[in-house]
């Protein structure tokens, strides 16, 4: 390689052709200098796409298009049909219109069996609310052997399937050779031997309650019960410290700390006792003279008992809407109230 010499006979860089950086001259002494090359730009990783939520959530939305929205928008087709029995065998569509939203709605039973459904649900969702808080405490209370034994008792009656629970509280309650009858009956109360806890509404309201009651219990207690482990100990430390007694403690510390639990719990187990269907049909089948059908209930006798579906169709989806109110309602006052303690801080 040739070494090239300035005019000042100093030695500079060479030239080694394409791609190599001119020699570039600098002040000191007249010398040239080579210019220092640029070290390659870094490549910045590309964001993930957009579209990828999107793809990811599409099995789900078509799963969901399929099995639930496809049966809702036939359902909605129905509910504006006169199809009885001759109109489903002759292949025939009568188109009514809004006629059987407008019998529905002008119905006296139907507004009586709504108001029914609303106050059963909020007795059974309290009770459920009560009663699972108090075991939820009471697990997060109790030694080791005992709150597995405890734990074992609920996760196997919540493991029973509904249509075996209820059968097994149609034994239990049977007028004849049920085990309440004999228990109240050694008892003293010798008038419940042969009670029938399904011939009256109250007595079979009361049966379907303790049923709905039994099977929730569970989720409230165990989710409870794993709720408060999250809660520092340290809490309850100061609370004792500064003289709190239990309520003190449940009020200021386990309360406040799980309220978002308790606002979603509460909220899923209205849907659940609202929709309660197997229950209260296998015990009775809304009888004694249909005092204690509930909305689903109404529904299914309208449409497939009295092979009316297009009216079945219709009360169907007004129990939707009349589910929907009570969700929404109930959703705008928490979203209220955690305003404004959000405002309070």
């Amino acid at each position: 390689m040739a070494v090239q010499l300035d005019a000042a006979g100093e030695e500079t860089a060479p030239h080694t052709g394409k791609g190599a950086d001119p020699p570039t001259r600098g002040t000191a002494g007249g010398r040239t200098t080579r210019r220092t090359p640029r070290p390659p730009a870094r490549r910045t990783p590309r964001p993930p796409a957009r579209r990828t939520p999107y793809l990811l959530l599409l099995p789900a939305l078509l799963a969901t298009a399929v099995f639930l929205g496809w049966p809702l928008v036939r359902n909605l087709l129905l509910s504006f049909q006169n199809l009885n029995m001759k109109e489903l065998i002759q292949h025939l569509t009568d188109w009514r219109g809004t006629g059987n939203y407008q019998e529905v709605l002008g119905s006296e039973q139907f507004w009586r069996v709504t108001g029914r459904t609303v106050v059963f649900t909020a007795v059974n969702v309290v009770l459920i609310m009560v009663l699972g808080v108090l075991i939820g405490l009471l697990l997060a209370r109790l030694g080791k052997k005992m709150r597995l034994t405890l734990s074992l008792a609920l996760v196997l009656a919540w493991a029973m399937p509904v249509v075996a629970a209820t059968t097994v509280f149609q034994w239990l309650f049977d007028s004849r050779y049920g085990v309440v009858n004999w228990l109240l009956d050694k008892l003293g109360r010798h008038g419940m031997a042969h009670y029938d806890w399904v011939g009256t509404q109250l007595s079979t309201f009361f049966v379907i309650t303790v049923l709905i009651v039994w099977q929730s219990l569970p989720f409230v207690a165990l989710n409870l019960y794993a709720a408060t482990t999250t809660i520092p100990r340290e809490l309850y430390e100061a609370a004792r410290m500064d003289g709190a007694g239990t309520w003190k403690v449940f009020t200021s510390v386990t309360f406040p700390f799980l309220k978002p639990f308790f606002l979603a719990t509460t909220f899923l187990e209205i849907i659940w006792v609202f929709k309660a269907f197997p229950q209260i049909f296998a015990i009775n089948q809304g009888g004694p003279d249909r005092l204690t059908e509930t909305l689903p209930i109404y529904a299914f006798t309208e449409g497939v008992g009295n092979l009316h579906f297009g009216m079945g169709a219709a009360i169907s989806l007004l129990t939707i809407a009349v589910l929907l109110v009570m969700t929404a309602y109930y959703l705008r006052l928490t979203l209220k109230q955690e305003q404004q303690e959000e405002n309070e801080l």
